[in-house]
Parts: C-alpha cells; structure tokens; sequence
C-alpha cells in the first residue's frame, strides 16, 4: 500500500480539480478527487515503482560496468 505524505496529497488533488477544470469545464469535490488518486495509486503505483526501480538498476549496471580485457 502507497502511502502519500499530506501536503503531496493536498498538492494532488489540487492538480487533479485544476486539470478537471481546464479539460472538462467541471470541479471536482473532495470526495472525487480523491477516488481518483486512490485509483491511480492502486492502479499505477506499483507498475511505475517497479520501472523506476528497473531503470536505475540498470544504470547502475552500466555506471559500474567493466569491459574485461582481452587475454
């Protein structure tokens, strides 16, 4: 489970009622807005960690990668 920090939370739904606003002349409640970002951290939060993880471990492998010298 994914927790987020208040003030980041707060941060987010403001940008979700700003983006609803903009996109479909609508505002959100709170209610709303936050099953939404309930739904995106459930729905996206392990998948986008799981990348992030993979891409710097993988940068990692190349930061510390050494050819080995021909014998």
């Amino acid at each position: 489970h994914i927790q987020l920090a208040d003030d980041r939370k707060k941060a987010i739904l403001l940008s979700f009622n700003s983006f609803s606003e903009e996109a479909f002349n609508e505002t959100l409640n709170d209610f709303q807005a936050e099953r939404i970002l309930e739904f995106f951290v459930k729905a996206l939060g392990p998948s986008v960690y799981n990348q992030d993880t993979h891409d710097k471990l993988e940068d990692l492998d190349a930061e510390f990668y050494e050819p080995e010298e021909p014998v």
